[in-house]
Order: structure tokens, then sequence, then C-alpha cells
């Protein structure tokens, strides 16, 4: 029992923890905090350190929601945990079928377009060639999410500057974001070396 809740609990902590840096600084922590901050964009709300003093009913109930989930959560499981457990059991060529016919039903219910619905079958299928090529999700979500808002900053940079790319290098912030950036690109080609260098993988 301990081996199955020790990393359960640590699942759980995971994606409550992801909602810190997108509610305080705005940079989702995960997939699932990404998806919410680009529902929140769309309701004109910019998650930052000013979202605490500006939306404190929305910041403060969705902590709540937080411990009243998993009350209920607590007091569900505890009766219904065999049930759970036989939908488990459902085999995959009934189970797939009804998640497509409700996600196309709810594409087509928000926007009431046949383009979206071809467009949600491209995407579907590029989606599974990811999944078979094992390209992570949560990067791709994230691209998603904060592209328009590094595309809207970027145009906002170069007309500061005039067209000049120089404004990236000013500062000491900015010297700060590209040594970390360089630091996360090439730590995995610097723990390779030094595990194949010092024999760590044995």
């Amino acid at each position: 029992m301990r081996g199955l809740a020790a990393p359960e609990a640590a699942n759980n902590a995971c994606a409550a923890g992801a909602l810190i840096p997108m509610l305080t600084l705005g940079v989702p922590g995960s997939g699932t905090t990404a998806v919410l901050l680009g529902a929140l964009m769309l309701y004109n709300i910019n998650p930052g350190p000013m979202l605490f003093t500006e939306q404190p009913v929305l910041v403060w109930g969705l902590i709540a929601s937080m411990y009243i989930g998993n009350l209920i959560l607590l007091i569900m499981n505890f009766p219904m945990v065999r049930i759970f457990t036989k939908i488990l059991q459902i085999p995959y060529w009934l189970l797939v079928p009804s998640v497509i016919v409700l996600a196309f039903v709810g594409v087509y219910s928000v926007n009431m377009s046949t383009f979206a619905l071809f467009l949600t079958i491209v995407l579907g299928v590029l989606g599974y060639f990811l999944r078979k090529l094992h390209y992570p999700m949560a990067p791709i979500i994230l691209g998603f999410v904060l592209g328009g808002i590094m595309e809207d900053n970027l145009r906002r940079a170069f007309a500061m500057s005039g067209g000049e790319t120089g404004i990236f290098f000013q500062g000491t912030l900015n010297g700060i974001l590209w040594s970390m950036t360089l630091l996360i690109l090439f730590t995995p080609l610097i723990a390779k070396y030094v595990a194949k260098r010092f024999n760590l993988g044995r």
C-alpha cells in the first residue's frame, strides 16, 4: 500500500504545485496549467504577480476548489473504488469511439463549423503520429498557448528598439535569462559527458 500511496501522493502534489508558477508568474508548469492559462487569457485575465490583488476572488476560489475537490474525491473513492476499477476494464474498441464522438460533438457545438471538425481530425492524426514518435505533448501545448504571447511581446520589443535585435541582450535580467537558457540547452550534453567520463552509468 505504501508503494501505491507514495507515487500517487507525489503525482497529486505535482499537479497542484504546477499552479504556483502559473498564477504568480504566468508561466505554466505543465500541460494542464497551459490549457488553464489559455482559458484565463480568453477572458482577458492575465496571470502574474498582480493577479492576487486584481482577481482575489478567482485566485482564492481556485485554491479553495483544490481543497474541496480533494475532500469530495476522498468521500467518493471509498464507496466507489470498485466501480472505478471496473471502468478501467472497458475495452479500448468501445471506449475510444465514445471519446471521439464526444470530442466531435463538443467541437461542433462551440463553432458550428464543419471546418473545425476537419481541423480536429487533422490535429488528431498529427497527435497520433507525435505520440508514436515519442514526442512529449506538454512542450507542444505550452508552445501553442505561449506562442501568441511571445509574438506580441516580440513585436513590442522591435517597436521599442526600432527593429534592432540588440535590445534582447541589454540589461542584467536579459543576461541572466540567456545564461539560464544556455544552461538548460546544454545540461543534457554535459550530464552525458560527465556520466561517460566517470562511468556513472554503470
